[in-house]
């Protein structure tokens, strides 16, 4: 496990989306959050103290968090001075990013030296199996985007969140770094070989009660040229048995790819639910999660009053409204 509480490390980051990591924790397991540490130029900012590393480890910090999810998800060269200063203080480092703190040769050397440890939660430690497509017992619900960050990991655990206070059986299954950096399991998808990821999620969502829900945490988007596949593979392996459909509606392209626009929610619903029935004909849609960070109150309320017009499905901001009328479409078997 990694120690706790936190110091997020948020880097350079270009726009706040781009320290989605360290939003996740600082939303999702607050008591973890003691402060941030940004370096000039950065654009994010998280409304935590900032902090040195001295005086993180004075608060106590036991591990400092790469906070950053960048295109690629590498280790910039200007963070090193940085991540070998935590470690000098006596903080572990963690870090979701495909480029390995474990393959920087001074990282090492000063994690060995100084007794720390480096966690890299982006690597897979289980042999998965292939798939097989075979129907397990239990329901699951899969969140899917029109485009990368939308919000599908908060959609999922917003609804994990209200099933529990309804008594309800509910498991959240993180798919990605963040999601394994706030509890603490799960499969690091984007990182598992090809062959395997429909496997690994058929491996993280096992038989379970027939009235056990599991909430599996979407990644990329079947319309996203770059990161397509990990949807597909969250779909087939995932079996879902229902679909939340996850939306950002002041996207002007897809993320990282000015070329594209966006896909309408019907494109989305179609498709999504086309390649969900391969595996289980029996899959639906039953609601619309809007991500409306980005707008006022009047604002959010009239476009999710469209949508749900339009769409003929429930329609809510989960983070700002509360997901209850999702759990309840989803609990009432409505289309």
């Amino acid at each position: 496990m990694i120690p706790t509480p936190y110091l997020l490390f948020l880097g350079d980051a270009a726009d706040p989306l781009a320290a989605k990591v360290a939003q996740g924790i600082r939303d999702w397991r607050p008591d973890y959050a003691v402060g941030q540490l940004r370096l000039e130029g950065c654009k994010a900012d998280l409304k935590l103290k900032d902090m040195t590393i001295d005086e993180a480890v004075a608060a106590g910090v036991k591990t400092m968090v790469v906070g950053v999810a960048n295109r690629g998800g590498v280790i910039s060269k200007s963070w090193l001075s940085v991540l070998s200063e935590a470690l000098e203080a006596g903080l572990d480092l963690a870090s979701g990013l495909h480029n390995l703190l474990r393959d920087e040769p001074e990282l090492v050397r000063l994690a060995e030296k100084h007794g720390r440890t480096l966690h890299d939660v982006r690597v897979p430690t289980v042999k998965y199996p292939i798939a097989n497509g075979e129907k397990r017992t239990g329901k699951r619900c899969l969140a899917v985007g029109t485009d990368c960050s939308v919000g599908k990991m908060y959609t999922a655990l917003a609804m994990e969140r209200a099933m529990a206070k309804q008594g309800m059986k509910a498991t959240f299954r993180a798919t990605g770094q963040t999601g394994i950096l706030i509890t603490g399991e799960g499969v690091p998808l984007d990182a598992v070989i090809a062959d395997f990821m429909a496997g690994s999620i058929e491996w993280l969502t096992p038989d379970n009660d027939d009235d056990h829900l599991d909430i599996i945490e979407g990644q990329g988007s079947l319309f996203h040229p770059s990161f397509s596949g990990v949807t597909l593979a969250l779909i087939h392996g995932g079996a879902p048995d229902a679909l939340v459909l996850c939306h950002e509606p002041t996207r002007t392209h897809m993320r990282g790819l000015p070329g594209y626009s966006l896909p309408s929610l019907e494109d989305l619903h179609d498709t999504a639910l086309a390649m969900a029935r391969i595996v289980n004909p029996a899959c639906r849609v039953t609601g619309i999660s809007v991500n409306t960070a980005a707008l006022d109150d009047d604002e959010a309320h009239t476009l999710v009053k469209d949508i749900e017009a339009r769409m003929n499905l429930p329609t809510v901001d989960p983070y700002r409204h509360g997901a209850e009328r999702l759990v309840e479409a989803l609990a009432s078997g409505r289309n």
